[in-house]
């Protein structure tokens, strides 16, 4: 028989056609008009032409609340599935605003966790496309129940596969919790907002009006809140974000990320470097230049750019090789570690560890920033993270010291002492308990004020302190560095001692886990 007569299978493509359309033409065209996708449109842009293959298309939720018996759309408001991604394999699911706004029911969050469960069991990636005006009231404690279940699964999910929360809409109330327990959240300016609660709520509560942009935009939490790690100026923008980075990570935590072949020269040297530090110490630089010199082709995807941007983290490649980048910033703050700072880059660093990637460390810390907000608002806490988080991880470790590096900041910012591998430095690098200016003001103070011309005689003492002291072969004679280098060297040092590490095996003392200063 001809299939195209067969009545089933005419049934099956109406069904189909139907699902595809999702809340129906008119809800297609006002999604479109607000310049948004659909939720099939996105999983086309995210995923290699052809791949996407859908899971639970005709599901439908089983509520008959509140007269939602007769309004049953197949797909209930998500579509799931799995693709390819360069050719990796990915789980998907993409909310869909036309049915329901997006509404979560428990048909819903049943189908996501089909989808996270498949993902958990095959070691693959997960991308959540999250598009939604929240819990589906009609459901009422069903729909929360469908939620934890989604919050719990990303839990598990922690540390074993990677997870990609792409906002590409409304996101408030209890939803935004599954995307903040995921790795890395992609908002888009001026389309996705994030609140626990609304403008008018907030307005009811504390009398304060505020607009959905001020309150949970992407600038907002891409700058202030440190939610987003990247804000796109459009959805295709995000879509090829949540590409891009899925090209630095391995499929899963027993994987290493994945290597492409060298497209820059792996012995390639960088005379600007030679250059790049001022001479004088207080003077400061773009340490974003000295990474675009190391790196392969000058490649950085920086990660919470314009949260805490005294501090750099971000992925990039050696020798086709994927490392995950931690750097001061000296431009702000002049580098300093602040409260904000350590928490940002202590969670990059615990997720590079937990899926394999090598941490490549570029130091110039000055200290940890002063002040009665920085010790009220938990520095010393906040500062324990990272260095928690780098005596915790096991992956291969590399520092280089580029300027400075004094008191406690120096011990947190990964030295031989808490587990580097290696540690290289420049001939520009001051390795100190604090700065010569302040060292000599407590070791010489009363000679100081007793000098008749204490300025010429503080300035002799400092440069005196700078060269007995405040240089890289009093750490280099102890053992502490391994090795001085010319900047333009760094590249080729770096690649080799990845390469040197590549079978490096480390492990913790057998725990549950540990209790990380949260």
């Amino acid at each position: 028989m001809n299939e195209v007569s067969d009545p089933r299978i005419q049934e099956l493509r109406e069904r189909k056609a139907a699902a595809h359309l999702g809340g129906g033409a008119d809800k297609v065209a006002r999604q479109h008009a607000r310049g948004r996708m659909t939720a099939r449109e996105r999983l086309q842009l995210l995923l290699d032409k052809g791949t996407f293959r859908e899971v639970d298309v005709f599901v439908t939720h089983n509520s008959s609340e509140f007269g939602l018996n007769e309004q049953k759309i197949p797909g209930d408001g998500v579509v799931t599935g799995y693709g390819t991604i360069q050719g990796r394999l990915v789980y998907v699911y993409s909310q869909d605003f036309t049915v329901f706004g997006g509404s979560v029911s428990r048909a819903h969050a049943d189908k996501i966790c089909k989808i996270m469960d498949m993902a958990m069991k095959n070691g693959a990636p997960l991308i959540g496309l999250n598009d939604s005006g929240g819990a589906r009231i009609q459901e009422g404690v069903h729909s929360l129940a469908g939620y934890a279940e989604i919050f719990y699964r990303n839990v598990r999910s922690s540390g074993v596969i990677p997870q990609i929360s792409v906002i590409l809409g409304p996101c408030a109330g209890g939803a935004v919790y599954s995307p903040a327990i995921t790795d890395f959240v992609i908002m888009v300016k001026e389309t996705s907002h994030m609140f626990v609660t609304g403008p008018d709520v907030i307005k009811a509560v504390t009398h304060e009006d505020v607009t959905f942009e001020e309150l949970g935009g992407a600038s907002v939490h891409a700058s202030k809140s440190g939610v987003a790690h990247f804000a796109a100026e459009n959805e295709e923008d995000a879509l090829f974000l949540a590409q891009h980075l899925v090209g630095y990570l391995p499929n899963n935590n027993l994987q290493d990320p994945p290597l492409q072949p060298a497209t820059d020269d792996p012995l390639r040297q960088a005379p600007e470097l030679d250059t790049i530090i001022p001479d004088n110490p207080n003077k400061p630089y773009d340490m974003k230049e000295v990474i675009r010199h190391v790196v392969d082709d000058g490649q950085l995807l920086e990660v919470h750019e314009h949260w805490a941007r005294n501090i750099l983290v971000g992925f990039a490649r050696l020798g086709g090789r994927p490392v995950g980048i931690v750097a001061q910033q000296p431009t702000v703050l002049a580098g300093v570690l602040d409260v904000e700072a350590s928490q940002k880059s202590a969670r990059f660093v615990r997720f590079c560890d937990a899926f394999n990637v090598p941490l490549v460390v570029f130091e110039d810390v000055p200290g940890f920033m002063p002040g009665l907000n920085q010790e009220h608002g938990g520095i010393i806490r906040q500062g324990a993270k990272l260095l928690y988080a780098f005596c915790e991880a096991t992956v291969p470790k590399l520092t280089v010291i580029v300027r400075k590096a004094y008191g406690g900041a120096y011990c947190v910012m990964n030295p031989r002492h808490i587990g580097a591998d290696l540690v290289l430095a420049w001939p520009s690098a001051e390795i100190a308990v604090m700065g010569p200016e302040g060292a000599v003001n407590v070791i010489f103070r009363r000679e100081i004020q007793d000098a008749e011309e204490a300025g010429a005689r503080k300035a002799e003492l400092v440069q005196e302190y700078r060269r007995r002291f405040a240089n890289p072969y009093v750490a280099a004679a102890a053992g502490f560095i391994d090795n001085v280098i010319e900047p333009r060297e760094t590249r080729p040092h770096l690649i080799n001692a990845l390469e040197m590490l590549r079978n490096k095996r480390d492990s913790l003392p057998p725990k549950k886990h540990g209790n990380i200063p949260l």
